[in-house]
């Protein structure tokens, strides 16, 4: 025998309550429907569903039985709607996320913490990579959200992008590194020392020649690459060797990690940090809530690195 489910979530409904009208305001239908249906169901098992004579209602052994499998369909449409309200609120869900991995590592990840925090039903994957494997993600739908620097030439089409922070690079080193005794330095003092050579695929990379060109160099002394952001600092603090790092990231690090700015100015990119979606693609309002509180917590951070920057003495002697 095969039951319509709608009829035992409404005997569910009236088992809970005790009352046909009381169940009727509770499922949005109208008092004579549920009776009706009620009646149906009696008439479909055989067998009367609720005792005689008993206010509030009391099933009988049968109707209870049909009751509780009711309430588990009652229970599973209920959470299913508030499933619905909270996606459409952006509370719950999964948000897929990736961006360039110093960033990520200095800004987003704890980002992503403290959003969750307030979040608890939201769920957060994170992966990394640069703007080509970035770009192909958001069109491909791996991708909600890409956290990457994207410089003069617009985002591809079809993508949107959402600036968040100012580009600027700075030559890192460790806070006893010689070159900071010096009153006055050059990008020329910069070829005596090894560098670290940023990822494969990095911006930081092009940025790198960028100085050599600057120096006048087509090459300089690289003894350590490939490494993550904690490698590099770490190798930093142990040695001598420069690297090319935003401004931003070793701000972020400035009170846990034993690494300064090496106050030379060199050439800088036009690049702007931001957030990358597709256009035109519904959106999703967990990933957009996490949009917006990255954006939030990046304009909180901007006038503090701008004042970090401000306390840096720039400039170059003459070579």
């Amino acid at each position: 025998m095969k039951l319509d489910e709608k009829h035992l979530t409404q005997l569910a409904a009236v088992v809970e309550t005790g009352s046909v009208t009381e169940a009727a305001l509770l499922l949005g239908l109208s008092q004579p429907a549920v009776s009706r249906t009620l009646s149906t169901l009696e008439k479909r098992v055989g067998e009367p569903l609720f005792k005689p004579g008993k206010r509030p209602l009391e099933p009988t052994i049968i109707g209870q039985q049909l009751a509780e499998h009711g309430r588990v369909i009652l229970e599973a449409s209920r959470r299913a709607s508030e499933t619905i309200l909270g996606f459409r609120a952006g509370s719950v869900g999964t948000v897929r996320i990736a961006g360039v991995p110093f960033f990520m590592d200095a800004f987003i990840s704890r980002m992503i913490g403290e959003f969750q925090v307030r979040e608890p039903d939201i769920r957060v994957d994170q992966s990394y990579g640069n703007l080509p494997e970035l770009g192909a993600g958001i069109v491909a739908n791996q991708l909600d959200l890409a956290i990457c620097p994207l410089g003069l030439v617009d985002a591809a089409k079809g993508l949107t992008f959402t600036p968040i922070l100012p580009g600027r690079n700075i030559v890192a080193c460790r806070v006893t590194h010689p070159l900071l005794s010096r009153r006055r330095l050059s990008t020329n003092d910069l070829i005596d020392y090894p560098w670290i050579a940023p990822l494969p695929g990095s911006p930081l990379l092009a940025d790198l020649h960028a100085i050599l060109l600057s120096i006048g160099m087509t090459e300089i002394s690289i003894r350590y690459s490939g490494g993550s952001l904690l490698s590099v600092f770490n190798y930093l603090e142990e040695t001598d060797a420069l690297t090319v790092l935003p401004h931003s990231v070793v701000f972020a690090h400035r009170r846990d990690r034993k690494v300064t700015v090496l106050p030379v100015e060199i050439p800088q990119p036009t690049r702007t940090l931001g957030i990358l979606r597709l256009e035109g693609r519904p959106r999703i309002p967990a990933a957009e809530k996490l949009a917006r509180h990255i954006s939030t917590r990046f304009d909180d951070l901007r006038q503090l690195i701008k004042r970090h920057e401000d306390a840096v003495v720039w400039g170059n002697s003459p070579p």
